[in-house]
């Protein structure tokens, strides 16, 4: 039987704590925050989705993304108020977990899919430019004053002469060494480049040569409270927390069910909301940094041997005798080291190939593109926002075309289809059928009608119309009118109006609204076929225009009860 503390889960953990804890303080220079901030994140997110989280193989952590975002909205807020952007920090963390919890509770599990992966996969590219950039700038001393990148580039490239190339040399080393210990199985490549660059400013005397350092790492837990702040900037930065939740949740639950397909796991994404907005939460009140599962972290642990959760925890014991034996050791780390773990981090997401399904398919390409050049040119909050927006807008135009198909019966069988797509099949003599191709709602229910009356107009001696509504599941009262404005067109005319596969909280909301001459009756829910013959015994006196097929049926019916 197996134990829960199995050999392979504390390797991968113990191997796992090599690579969490040098790029939770790398993550922390990305959100212009104190080493502390990230090292916080990493252990509410290790022990709160430990607990709640339902992935074996998830870990929950500071991310590059949340931290871009972070210090993009922080900066935007605070006006250079160092104060006052620690306190902004602290208060979208603790409002995406808020949010968070309040998406679990509500069984929000597919908040994430109001991004559209050709905008998410853009803006990650992007990011990942723009973290790179930033990052070098870092490496080399210089401080520029703008957030797009081709003035953020310019300011760069101009100050070439003051440009510290020993701190270049030493991040450039550090990174071809994390490239090439990657390769290592179970190598804590972060943590083994750490300590290399320490040795190398002790003995090479780096900070001569004018090299920073990550300095003292304060892990005194500050007396939970909430930040004051005035009304108008709460409501700033909850707007921003639901840019920062779409996003972690969209990269977490990315990476979350990549893991469980590949292994045949059930996995329960209300409860993986409720178990980030616990973990969020906690590294709010303790001043740390939002957190997400984010895709290298969780490969990782995979690609280590884990097999259970517990791995999470043994990374979790790992980082704690780490940091309660060698902290002070870690703050002499030399910057460019921390800055080359964040390139190598971010790496994975500048692969063009990721944008070539959607050049073979000519789908979505340009929009993948312009997320890209909209976190480059916008800088990195107002290039997410706009990704939102473009998700949602896209959303919206597809929901909102309104398009209705004539339908006709397809070889004289019981299939009804579209006449457009299939020109073969035949009209019913007396009757129009018709049928939605998207679920009515608010923004095309109007223009969904209205186009059914111009196909009623230019059909001949019509005398039932059957509106097939299979793709609306639910509706919603501007349909429920443009409806009751569709029958009272059809009652002028002395047409009839019918339903079929109607669904039950559609047939609900129609009868209650008590739309005259609607006509809903039990066939309402039956297909269209069984539809066509309740209208031609009912409206057009054919008591038996059952088409051959159905015959057989109804015979073979009897002679089945017969014996």
């Amino acid at each position: 039987m197996k134990t829960p503390w199995a050999w392979p889960d504390i390797v991968a953990g113990l191997s796992l704590a090599g690579l969490l804890l040098p790029e939770a303080v790398a993550y922390s220079s990305i959100a212009n925050l104190p080493p502390q901030a990230g090292i916080v994140a990493l252990f509410a997110g290790l022990v709160c989705y430990g607990l709640i989280g339902s992935s074996r193989f998830a870990i929950v952590a500071a991310t590059s993304s949340s931290a871009a975002v972070l210090a993009s909205a922080t900066a935007a807020l605070s006006n250079g108020d160092t104060g006052l952007r620690l306190l902004v920090a602290a208060g979208m963390v603790l409002l995406t977990g808020v949010f968070f919890i309040f998406a679990g509770v509500a069984r929000l599990g597919g908040i994430s899919d109001f991004i559209a992966k050709p905008v998410l996969r853009g803006f990650a590219f992007g990011l990942a430019i723009v973290i790179i950039f930033k990052q070098f700038a870092h490496v080399v001393g210089v401080h520029t004053h703008h957030t797009d990148m081709i003035r953020f580039a310019y300011e760069l490239a101009s100050q070439i002469n003051a440009w510290n190339w020993a701190s270049v040399a030493v991040g450039l080393l550090a990174l071809l060494l994390l490239f090439g210990l990657a390769k290592i199985p179970y190598m804590p490549a972060g943590l083994v480049v750490i300590f290399l660059g320490i040795l190398a400013g002790k003995w090479l005397g780096l900070e001569q040569y004018g090299v920073s350092f990550v300095g003292q790492i304060d892990l005194d837990l500050q007396v939970p409270i909430l930040p004051t702040m005035t009304y108008v900037q709460w409501l700033r930065i909850g707007e921003l927390s639901i840019a920062v939740l779409l996003i972690l949740y969209a990269e977490s639950y990315s990476s979350v069910r990549n893991f469980a397909m590949k292994h045949g796991d059930i996995i329960s994404p209300n409860r993986d909301l409720f178990a980030l907005g616990t973990a969020n939460l906690m590294s709010g009140i303790f001043q740390g940094m939002p957190v997400g599962a984010g895709f290298s972290a969780t490969a990782a642990n995979e690609a280590y041997g884990a097999q259970s959760k517990w791995a999470g925890w043994a990374a979790a014991v790992g980082l704690l005798l780490v940091i309660l034996t060698m902290l002070p050791t870690i703050a002499l780390t030399p910057s460019p080291i921390l800055a080359a773990i964040v390139i190598h981090a971010v790496s994975h997401s500048l692969r063009l190939s990721a944008f070539t399904p959607y050049f073979a398919m000519r789908r979505d390409r340009f929009v993948a593109v312009g997320a890209v050049v909209a976190v480059l040119l916008l800088g990195v909050l107002d290039g997410l926002l706009v990704a939102i927006g473009v998700s949602l807008l896209m959303l919206l135009r597809k929901l909102a075309e309104s398009n209705i198909s004539v339908l006709g019966r397809l070889r004289g069988g019981h299939d009804f289809v579209s006449k457009t797509d299939y020109p073969d099949a035949l009209s019913i003599p007396g009757i129009l059928i018709m049928r939605p191709e998207a679920g009515l709602f608010f923004a095309n229910a109007e223009r969904t009608m209205a186009q059914a009356k111009k196909y009623l107009t230019a059909a001949d001696n019509i005398k039932v119309v059957i509106l097939s509504l299979e793709e609306s599941p639910d509706l919603d009262s501007s349909s429920v009118e443009a409806i009751a404005d569709f029958c009272a067109a059809l009652q002028n005319q002395k047409k009839h109006l019918m339903f079929a596969r109607l669904k039950s909280a559609s047939r609900q909301v129609l009868q209650s609204a008590l739309i005259e001459h609607s006509n809903i009756v039990p066939s309402s829910e039956l297909s269209v076929d069984d539809v066509v013959v309740v209208a031609q015994e009912k409206y057009l006196n054919q008591k038996n225009d059952l088409h051959e097929p159905q015959q057989d049926a109804m015979k073979h019916e009897q002679v089945i009860t017969t014996h």
